[in-house]
């Protein structure tokens, strides 16, 4: 893992073949996510007793040039014509299909928001029997919709995908975000789905394996600050069309508010848990958190709130 110092392209270029066998957990991210990356990746092998067994590395917009080269063009997403902007929150949703290259189409992967946090043992799912399937990940609304923000791969299975050409196709207007990033240019039939609790939406029970923070608005870590993220628009919708008229009127991100506190305490507390083990393992540095806070991507009082938490638990 990095030491919150530097941080390192893990994902910035294909995966040799010696590498491809030993699965692997990625971690998809830009800059104003790399506190949670960081976070994410610690807490995979923290929670992990095959820690050894598998690899995590992180996947940074900043290391892909052709997300940068697209800055200010516009893209088909949900049937709108809408700007690209890397700076964006979720600038990096796109490199969740970039790990079966990355891996040489070799072996077992997960790809995981810089949300999402391990709570369980991630190694019970890369090991998981996939039933022939090339990817699996959560349902949505039955079986109708698959979110893609946490999924297990079987990367031989998977050598349609080319992250950067799907991506370019978007500004050609031959494929639209919404269509990809929710698996529906994906046959159904190569598709399983595993148990809610490997990818629990703002839940945490004493079955959630891995927790999302998905609602972006109370991730605990931003409590406080402006809102700094694009909401989905709908082509037909009266309220997209009034979200249009609000950005024509104050700017992408203008009157929009700020991000509020994640309404389950236990969830806030498990993050500035791992935080705070982080800190302690050198993970993450007091300098790196000082910059995130200065940059307004980590909440002023990170550090009260870290003083105030108990200790992690050690992993059984």
């Amino acid at each position: 893992m990095t030491n919150g110092m530097e941080p390192k392209a893990d994902g910035a270029g294909p995966a040799s073949s010696d590498k491809a066998t030993k699965p692997c957990v990625f971690i998809h991210t830009n800059h104003k996510q790399w506190v949670g990356a960081l976070v994410s990746q610690f807490s995979m092998k923290h929670n992990s007793p095959n820690a050894d067994a598998f690899d995590v590395r992180i996947i940074d917009t900043k290391d892909h040039a052709f997300l940068r080269a697209k800055e200010g063009q516009t893209y088909l997403r949900n049937g709108l014509e809408r700007e690209w902007l890397v700076d964006d929150l979720q600038s990096f949703t796109p490199l969740r299909f970039m790990p079966p290259k990355l891996m040489g189409y070799q072996g077992r992967a997960i790809v995981v928001d810089p949300d999402v946090f391990a709570v369980g043992d991630v190694y019970e799912l890369l090991t998981r029997d996939m039933e022939g399937k090339a990817l699996m990940c959560r349902a949505r609304k039955g079986k109708k919709e698959y979110a893609s923000s946490v999924m297990l791969l079987d990367c031989a299975k998977l050598t349609h995908w080319d992250c950067e050409a799907e991506f370019n196709e978007m500004f050609d207007f031959k494929r639209d975000y919404m269509q990809w990033i929710s698996l529906k240019c994906e046959d159904p039939e190569t598709i399983g789905i595993f148990e809610d609790e490997w990818n629990d939406f703002d839940r945490l029970t004493d079955r959630t394996k891995l927790l999302h923070n998905t609602k972006r608005q109370t991730q605990p870590w931003k409590t406080g600050l402006k809102v700094d993220y694009t909401p989905p628009l709908k082509a037909g919708s009266l309220l997209s069309w009034l979200r249009r008229k609000r950005e024509d009127l104050f700017g992408r991100y203008g009157m929009r508010g700020s991000y509020k506190r994640h309404p389950d305490p236990k969830q806030e507390q498990y993050f500035f848990q791992l935080l705070r083990a982080c800190l302690d393992a050198g993970v993450v540095s007091e300098e790196l958190l000082r910059q995130e806070m200065s940059q307004s991507h980590i909440r002023k009082d990170a550090f009260e709130v870290i003083a105030g938490v108990p200790p992690l638990a050690t992993a059984s």
